[in-house]
């Protein structure tokens, strides 16, 4: 959560309106605040209030610069963001550090740098391109609009009350979400010790919108505002930390077993001493704990955040405090898990019992070796990369690496996601862009995963080449998402990398240099490269398989199979619910041609179907 800040205003006398245009409207709006001194210190301090949690939220940023340090305090929550005009970053859940310079980070950066300053009062606009958008009534009151593109960042829209000329709204899309900040209750402050000449008039009242309803309103009420000399420029940069909570007790590396299920990797572990538990690893993804779990360890769940993910669906989550996570003989201490329900045990077959994802991949060097299905964690400052294989350069998008790449012969940005069971999932907005449906006709419409935000559907096809950094992979399977929210409707990215393609590779994560390695894997894994080839999604049930969806002319569509229908046996076995991951599998390794007999219930009754396996694609 940002507050979006353009907050320090004087009061003076308002002119008449002349033309609309963008000049007139930035004029008026700084003739109404009376100007603003050329340097200082802004410290602005806030109650907050929202997602069912109450707290403090503390910024302070430059006049001058825009430059900024944010910091939250809101239950369990502790976080920070920052920005000295090359590098933006965060301090996270787990007390972490970490530089964001992937997705539209920097740019978003810069466009709050760019408010802070309020450099649109500046000649030409402080470089941004602003063009008049119109006049709006919003709630009874009229708006004048502008669209705003500062030098370096990206457009956002703003809109300024008609009457007082005063700041009313900001909207801006941040990753995938559009994020909407009103300010409201604007008083005056009478001139203090610390404060140049003047009064000023701030928002006593800024209310933060992501758009996923009313319960998820962040509501800002101002507490102390004060202005003191400018800070040196070192005090927005990037601290230089090495992230704490963690040990190997011992020595300073350890190998564990997992299991590769639905192309996602799972591995035990005990939590507060109880267990073990079954935890997804998941670059993708966060500590996360399920309500369950919670319960069984008597943690309480604080606040009801907003949860998203690459399916359209919003869910819920809150925070709780874990005292040790540990996986054989490595601790992770003291984190702030979230909790949620990452997935039902019809959709992996199997109880899901939390997630590792971030926090761990920032406090150890991960080696995951899809071959031998062994997951080695190992102190930063004793990793050697020499054996690693190709080193590829990451960027942090939020929580995500991101490397440069290339989509067949289109450079692109991909999110590397362990917790994706895809070979990559290419976003809405680049399938637009670069008309891949058009490129690629010969593909198929099914659903291709299931996450927190429920099913994602895509249109499937093969393509040549992917390349991540200076590796090549061919004949991959990409989806191509029509997503109009979540992830996949993020125009911030081209792909997102799932373990579908990387267990080509024993895959090799440093953190903290930000290289991620890839070693090929011989023999490749039997599934590696292909397709379902039933034209099914089954999720698990109490006495087999539900189908959910039916691939229009697919395999099983042939066969007479429906949504709704239930698979009990295949070739005469039953098929109870926890042989999902297998069979998945099973429907992706079996050669094109092989029959498979199938007894399902329709509408309870029993009959009998034969399943004849193709390449769809």
């Amino acid at each position: 959560m940002k507050a979006w800040l353009s907050a320090l205003v004087l009061v003076a006398a308002s002119p008449a309106w002349a033309a609309v245009s963008p000049d007139t409207v930035l004029a008026a709006h700084r003739s109404a605040m009376g100007g603003q001194p050329e340097a200082g210190t802004v410290s602005a301090e806030y109650a907050y209030h929202g997602q069912g949690m109450s707290g403090s939220v503390r910024s302070v940023f430059d006049l001058h610069t825009g430059h900024f340090i944010d910091t939250q305090a809101i239950g369990l929550v502790r976080g920070t963001t920052g920005y000295d005009g090359q590098v933006p970053w965060m301090r996270d859940l787990s007390d972490a550090v970490t530089a964001q310079q992937g997705g539209d980070r920097i740019l978003l950066a810069v466009n709050q740098a760019y408010r802070n300053a309020n450099r649109w009062w500046q000649p030409g606009h402080g470089g941004a391109l602003i063009t008049y958008a119109g006049r709006d009534t919003v709630d009874g009151a009229a708006l004048h609009h502008l669209t705003v593109t500062p030098q370096g960042g990206k457009r956002f829209e703003a809109w300024f009350d008609a009457a007082t000329h005063l700041l009313s709204r900001v909207e801006e899309v941040q990753a995938f979400m559009t994020i909407r900040t009103t300010y409201s209750d604007y008083r005056t402050q009478e001139r203090t010790q610390d404060r140049p000449q003047g009064r000023t008039r701030v928002p006593q009242r800024i209310v933060v919108d992501n758009g996923t309803g009313e319960a998820n309103l962040q509501v800002l009420t101002l507490t102390r505002l004060g202005v003191t000399q400018p800070l040196p420029a070192t005090a927005y940069t990037l601290p230089r930390e090495a992230p704490t909570g963690a040990a190997i007790e011992g020595g300073h590396s350890v190998t564990l077993p997992f299991r590769l299920l639905n192309n996602h990797i799972y591995i035990e572990a005990q939590v507060n001493g109880k267990g073990p538990y079954n935890f997804m690893i998941d670059t993708g993804g966060h500590t996360i704990l399920t309500p369950r779990v919670i319960a069984d360890l008597g943690l309480s769940s604080h606040g009801e955040a907003t949860a998203v993910g690459a399916g359209e669906k919003v869910a819920s989550s809150g925070y709780a405090k874990v005292d040790d996570i540990r996986l054989g003989s490595l601790h992770l201490r003291d984190q702030v898990a979230i909790t949620l329900d990452i997935y039902d045990p019809a959709i992996e077959g199997l109880r899901v019992d939390g997630m590792l994802g971030f926090e761990l991949f920032l406090r150890f060097a991960v080696r995951i070796d899809y071959g031998a299905q062994t997951l080695t964690l190992t102190d930063p400052a004793r990793f050697d990369a020499g054996d690693a294989g190709t080193a590829v350069p990451f960027t942090f998008y939020d929580h995500l690496p991101q490397v440069e790449g290339k989509l067949g012969d289109l450079p692109a940005r991909f999110n590397i996601d362990t917790g994706s069971r895809s070979d990559v999932d290419v976003t809405a907005p680049f399938v637009a862009h670069a008309k891949l449906r058009t490129a690629y006709p010969r593909g198929v419409t099914a659903i291709t995963g299931w996450g927190v935000g429920g099913p994602s559907k895509s249109y499937v096809v093969r393509v040549p080449s992917l390349t991540l950094g200076t590796v090549t992979a061919t004949g991959v399977v990409a989806c191509l998402s029509d997503a109009r929210r979540g992830s996949f409707s993020d125009a911030n990215y081209e792909g997102n990398i799932g373990s579908g393609l990387l267990k080509r590779y024993v895959v090799t994560f440093d953190y903290a240099h930000q290289r991620m390695y890839l070693q090929p894997i011989s023999p490749r894994p039997a599934d590696t490269g292909t397709f379902d080839r039933s034209g099914l999604w089954i999720n698990a049930a109490s006495n087999g398989f539900a189908v959910t969806w039916v691939t229009e002319h697919g395999p099983a569509a042939d066969a007479g199979l429906k949504s709704g229908d239930l698979i009990t046996a295949m070739d005469g076995q039953a098929v109870p619910g926890s042989t999902l991951p297998q069979v998945r599998r099973k429907l992706r390794e079996l050669p094109p041609g092989t029959r498979i007999r199938l007894r399902i219930v329709r509408e309870g009754q029993d009959r009998e179907v034969d399943l004849i396996l193709r390449d769809q694609l």
